[in-house]
């Protein structure tokens, strides 16, 4: 049983959780010299010591804990895991009966809940990611209560907080039959090579599904088209199946190579009829400068930080400028499909980047339409920030 402690909320902030806002932050404790153990329960109360709400005690970068319930009487046990994982797997049943989509997000953080842990279906297999050594230690009534409910291939976990040599896995595994990995998953039809079982990423993001499919279905169709920031190439997949005269993925990291190669080759796609290349993507900007290389659609989804040997990135600082290369080697009426997961701004300022980017380029734009979050990554109003995803498709005017 984790122990409880009274987490005293600075009165300007006890408003705001009593309207629902989630994350435990910092500047909104008093008493913060009382949190030493992650995984400890936090009854969050005023400065009168009157009931808030109950959460836990878990460091992530976003910030100290989540609430979890703001009812007294709740008790943070298995059945209250069990309960939100039910809750969830009744909204995503749908997922469940598309043979033409296996792979989608099961449990999304505190858009269900609980944050601090997400939960991903890959045809069988199940994903947890946890974020906090806090989170971490409520594994066993996640775990148990998905054993209960779901029927599994195998459960593999990756643990995404800094564990100093603790509860190190060797390739995450932990119920039912080890898979053969890659496993082969699809995504509105077409396939991906997903592992499990190595590092911190499993070779697709699956929040950008409606963005690909739009990228297929309505905008690559005889199309040139510069894939930054490419990783393994999946919107590269999307555009030469939607009918691209040629795709370009560009990548820093030495693996995008491989991995992309085989993304292409299991969609039956000739890989040697399209440029994968491994190189900085600013390098590579000024390169197709130079040559007079443009492109009729670039698509733009770096991570909100970046660095290389001669660059930094940071996308709340820099995207602005990033535009500002793409456009300058996109064809006039040519299309960029500006992407950012940064969650420290919101769509106007997005959008306000966009704006300056065309001026400062003496430009002229139409914005085309705009994504932001699929379904499965349900969010709660009350936490914006849980609303990361900002995708917009620009026509370049001139």
């Amino acid at each position: 049983m984790n122990r409880e402690i009274n987490l005293k909320i600075k009165s300007k902030h006890v408003n705001k959780y009593k309207n629902g806002y989630p994350l435990i932050f910092k500047e909104a404790i008093i008493n913060i010299d009382d949190l030493h153990k992650e995984g400890t329960i936090v009854k969050l109360v005023d400065e009168k010591n009157q009931f808030i709400a109950r959460g836990y005690y878990g460091k992530q970068n976003k910030g100290y804990g989540w609430v979890l319930s703001r009812k007294e009487k709740t008790k943070i046990d298995r059945k209250f895991f069990e309960k939100k994982i039910i809750s969830a797997l009744n909204k995503r049943a749908a997922f469940y009966n598309n043979p033409q989509t296996t792979v989608f997000r099961v449990f999304n953080g505190e858009g269900d809940g609980v944050g601090g842990v997400t939960i991903d279906y890959f045809d069988g297999y199940y994903l947890i990611n946890w974020y906090s050594e806090g989170i971490y230690t409520f594994r066993d009534y996640i775990i148990n209560s998905l054993k209960k409910l779901i029927e599994f291939k195998a459960i593999y976990q990756k643990k995404r907080f800094n564990t100093e040599g603790k509860y190190i896995d060797e390739d995450g595994f932990v119920l039912g039959e080890r898979g053969k990995f890659p496993i082969i998953v699809k995504e509105n039809g077409v396939k991906f090579a997903v592992y499990l079982n190595e590092g911190a990423m499993v070779g697709v993001f699956l929040d950008q599904r409606n963005v690909r499919k739009a990228i297929r279905d309505k905008y690559s169709k005889g199309k040139t088209v510069l894939n930054t920031f490419s990783y393994t190439g999946a919107f590269s997949i999307f555009a030469a199946l939607g009918g691209a005269k040629k795709t370009t993925s560009v990548d820093l990291a030495n693996r995008s190579l491989p991995k992309t190669i085989e993304q292409f080759s299991i969609n039956g796609i000739d890989y040697e009829a399209h440029d994968i290349v491994v190189e900085d993507v600013f390098n590579y900007f000024k390169y197709a400068v130079k040559k007079n290389i443009k492109f009729d659609m670039v698509i733009l989804d770096p991570p909100s930080f970046a660095k290389s040997k001669k660059y930094k990135f940071s996308a709340a600082k820099d995207y602005k400028n990033l535009l500002k290369e793409a456009i300058a080697i996109t064809e006039d009426k040519g299309i960029i499909v500006a992407s950012t997961n940064c969650s420290s701004f919101g769509m106007n300022k997005f959008k306000g980047f966009i704006d300056t980017a065309f001026k400062e380029m003496e430009g002229k734009y139409k914005l085309m339409e705009e994504f932001s979050l699929p379904k499965d990554f349900g969010t709660i109003e009350t936490f914006k920030e849980g609303n990361y995803l900002k995708v917009v498709f620009i026509k370049k005017i001139k």
